[in-house]
């Protein structure tokens, strides 16, 4: 590669491991290319990390960006993995927000061609544009959760413009196609929050639309395969051009550690039971169930006899502040042989890939949607915060899967409601239709050198426009 055409990044996702993670493996895919990483994060943060590929450590360096405590936050918490309310998650956005001195120092000394930040880094293009650095907002989320909240002036001004429940619950007027994509009333009660100042004196939408109004480009993990014409629709809507980077579909990973704990354990019951009869469950890292949620969701996996391997790592488990959940009293023991509660980290692709998973109940973030239809596994699903309804709408109507009914005034839900959703997808014939929708799309999903041709397309536009804030 000539030296005119090779590339310093440097990249600052949110203070989430949702995004981290996804923003590590489009470094790890642009060093691949040839060009230099600079990774950066708070001190905890990096030291969480995965260990990077032996053959690209040398073109990825990790820079710790000095994290200012905050009051109101826990001890040490630096990511959402580490916190529990909705107060601590507007805090950490204003410890994120104090990144941008040390981070402003970074630009002006290394200089690098582009920076890639995320949702959470509004106020960094006015300094990076004055110094000659292009910018992009790399959004881990799909693009109809944007599509959905407007255009770019709509987006600045917030409640001014969106301030009631009932304008989040039936999809919006600049919507020109047929969708489902809207929120239930349970759900708008929540998002009207986003779209409103927090403790960190900026709302979650300002922030979005300060991005779209000032990036150089922004790239969305997303396909013109699957829902497409979002993109096209967020193309006329934003100020700055908008391109997709694939769906990303996560590597398996090293199958050195097929030998280790905890896969040997996990695997090991897993070879127990009968093919594509598993149902694994998996809420994520970020959502934080209340206690009344576990137990009804574990009455139903209860109620449902359909064999499962739920992956439960609870606040006490996971760092964050706040009380243990409880499983129901006997609850391992009368599931004992038929369903597996594991309590520490599990190796999610693994699980997902192994004959004997025949279903996902997920928690319907974008990660995890991925690599659940990558392998073409139908979904219950469980939706709690964020864009999670909106993608569970989508899931469904496709007929990939099928939401867990829940009270449309305070979102909850029972364990019969729980039971009668996964006897529906994983057992009875009308749930035939969802296994084989859901392997349809995990020739989507799945299909690694499509999604790999959409990174090159990126790595060709950032080596092409590197130089565009200048312009």
């Amino acid at each position: 590669m000539a030296m005119e055409s090779k590339l310093h990044i440097a990249m600052l996702p949110w203070s989430a491991f949702g995004h981290i993670i996804p923003f590590l493996e489009l470094a790890k895919f642009i060093a691949k290319k040839g060009h230099t990483i600079t990774f950066l994060s708070t001190p905890r943060n990096i030291d969480r990390l995965p260990q990077i590929p032996s053959h690209l450590a040398a073109s990825i360096t990790f820079v710790k960006l000095p994290f200012h405590k905050v009051d109101g936050l826990p001890e040490n918490a630096e990511a959402t993995m580490d916190i529990s309310t909705p107060l601590q998650m507007s805090l950490l956005k204003k410890a994120h927000d104090g990144l941008e001195p040390e981070l402003i120092r970074f630009l002006e000394s290394a200089h690098p061609d582009w920076f890639i930040h995320d949702f959470s880094s509004h106020w960094v293009q006015p300094a990076a544009r004055n110094l000659g650095v292009s910018t992009a907002f790399f959004s881990i989320i799909n693009a109809w959760t944007y599509g959905f909240f407007g255009p770019t002036d709509m987006l600045i001004n917030g409640t001014d413009t969106r301030c009631k429940v009932e304008d989040f619950i039936v999809p919006p007027k600049w919507v020109p196609f047929e969708s489902k994509v809207a929120f239930k009333i349970h759900e708008a009660h929540w998002v009207m929050g986003a779209v409103k100042e927090n403790e960190s004196g900026a709302s979650d939408t300002y922030r979005v639309g300060m991005i779209s109004k000032n990036s150089d480009v922004i790239i969305f993990r997303h396909c013109y395969e699957f829902e497409g014409q979002w993109l096209n629709l967020l193309n006329e809507m934003y100020y700055c051009p908008v391109i997709a980077g694939g769906l990303m579909p996560p590597q398996m990973g090293d199958s050195s550690n097929d030998n280790t704990e905890p896969w040997i354990s996990i695997k090991q019951w897993l070879d127990g039971q009968k093919q594509s009869s598993v149902l694994y469950v998996a809420l994520g890292s970020e959502v934080s169930p209340s206690q009344n949620d576990i137990t009804e969701l574990a009455l139903g996996l209860e109620l449902s006899n359909v064999p499962f391997f739920w992956v439960l790592r609870n606040s006490s488990q996971s760092g964050k502040s706040g009380n243990s959940l409880e499983l129901p009293d006997g609850f391992e023991e009368r599931v004992k042989g038929r369903g597996m509660v594991w309590k520490n980290w599990a190796p999610q692709l693994k699980i997902l890939s192994h004959d004997s998973v025949g279903g996902f109940l997920t928690h319907c973030g974008w990660g995890s949607l991925i690599e659940g239809l990558m392998f073409g596994h139908p979904l219950v699903m469980l939706p709690f915060v964020t864009d999670q309804g909106m993608n569970a709408r989508v899931i469904e109507d496709k007929q990939a899967g099928m939401e867990v009914p829940r009270n449309e005034q305070d979102g909850s839900y029972t364990s019969n409601s729980v039971a009668e959703t996964v006897k529906l997808v994983m057992v009875e014939d009308e749930g035939k239709k969802f296994k084989e929708k859901a392997k349809e799309l995990g020739k989507i999903f799945g299909n690694r050198e499509l999604h790999d041709a959409y990174l090159h397309k990126v790595v060709e536009y950032l080596v092409e426009f590197r130089h565009k804030s200048n312009e």
